[in-house]
């Protein structure tokens, strides 16, 4: 494979760009910087298929990156292959509005060959190459400029060695029959919705145990004045106002600008300054929450009750033992909520009694809960038995 000097210019990109574009399939992966911003700071841009391979910066002077995004986002006949690729989504859809199609994410493929849930970069090339990476440029400062020939190097090694592992990937999973296993977990990745963060939906990633209207209602402005601040000033959410304090306020809100003095995580200025007044604004024009926004109830406490809890343990008690039998992760066939949900009565919308995952595990977990399905210990093992066969 051909390594590329570092790029620094829009001919040398946009050519390179054109010979990628003709290929079956790129990888791709970033460096980036977010620890003192909202926004993540890109710093180095990764890419190869299986003949060239480069890192280009996107800090150069001058560089457009326009040919490179149009690949990504533009060009539906060239797969984008990253590995934990979530990040490097949401740093392309903030360049684009849009996120790579078609994609795949070893990490996720991972899953269904029975190599964890969340294998990371290094052991993945590990097991499949048998190589083992030089951490040691990995918490460097992509800002800082000049970018070393180490750095340089280990970074394109993200991308060389996933176009390695990517094709022996997709022949084991052919091999295996479980690429169509898949298919549903790229197109919720590659969602764009997951990467909007739209401030009116701010609220959700917050965790608070109140489910009074007033109260969430609350929350969702003070979580939508953080989300306008910090974009505003390019600070992390948690340099305006941590969540605890954010759900403190809505649990308890001041009532006057004079008492955010008092509030535990907010600086005392605040009972005088600008941001302070802005923050009592919020509040002032919080409404209630409409009943159709509000959240779901946590059907395990109180609405699952105790016995619909039990079956939900047993039910991820059979999720183990099958995703163990077939070798694959349990977070692939099955998530808690939905277990949750089929334990409490649910049988619509789930994605274990559709497809892959019904044929796998949820035809099992059917019959599980409505009795048709039982464990017991034979030869001092636990297995699964129907409960015709139990007399």
């Amino acid at each position: 494979m051909h390594i590329h000097p570092l790029i620094t210019d829009s001919a040398t990109l946009a050519n390179l760009c054109t010979r990628l574009a003709e290929a079956d399939f790129v990888c791709i992966d970033t460096e980036f910087m977010r620890e003192n911003t909202f926004w993540p700071e890109l710093c180095l841009i990764q890419i190869a298929d299986t003949n060239e391979a480069a890192a280009i910066d996107p800090m150069a002077p001058g560089l457009d990156l326009a040919p490179l995004l149009q690949l990504m986002v533009n060009n539906d006949d060239v797969l984008k292959v990253f590995h934990a690729g979530g990040q490097d989504l949401e740093i392309i859809y903030n360049l684009t509005g849009k996120t790579p199609y078609p994609l795949f994410d070893t990490q996720v493929a991972a899953m269904a060959l029975g190599q964890g849930e969340q294998i990371g970069y290094s052991n993945l090339v590990d097991a499949w190459l048998g190589l083992t990476i030089d951490k040691g440029a990995r918490f460097t400062d992509w800002s800082r400029r000049p970018l070393d020939a180490r750095q340089i190097e280990y970074a394109i090694g993200d991308v060389t060695h996933l176009a390695d592992i990517f094709p022996r990937m997709l022949a084991r999973l052919r091999k295996t029959g479980r690429g169509a296993w898949l298919d549903q977990e790229m197109e919720r990745i590659g969602d764009p919705k997951n990467y909007a963060n739209d401030p009116e939906e701010a609220w959700k990633r917050i965790r608070i145990p109140s489910r009074k209207p007033d109260v969430l209602g609350r929350l969702k402005a003070l979580a939508r004045w953080r989300e306008i601040e910090a974009r505003s000033k390019d600070l992390p959410r948690g340099r305006i106002v941590k969540d605890e304090t954010i759900a403190d306020l809505a649990g308890h809100a001041p009532r006057k600008q004079a008492d955010l003095a008092k509030v535990r995580g907010l600086s005392a200025s605040w009972a005088q300054n600008d941001i302070g007044a802005r923050l009592m604004s919020a509040l002032e024009h919080a409404s209630p929450m409409d009943a159709e926004e509000m959240p779901a109830r946590d059907d395990r406490k109180p609405g699952l009750g105790k016995d619909g809890a039990l079956v939900a343990d047993l039910l991820k008690l059979l999720l183990k033992i099958r995703s163990k039998e077939i070798d694959v992760a349990a977070r692939l066939l099955a998530r808690t909520d939905d277990l949750d949900a089929l334990a409490a009565g649910q049988r619509e919308g789930l994605s274990i009694l559709e497809g892959w995952r019904f044929d796998q595990f949820g035809r099992d977990a059917l019959d599980l809960v409505e009795g048709r399905l039982a464990f017991a210990v034979v030869g001092g093992k636990l297995k699964m038995t129907r409960t015709e066969d139990v007399t």
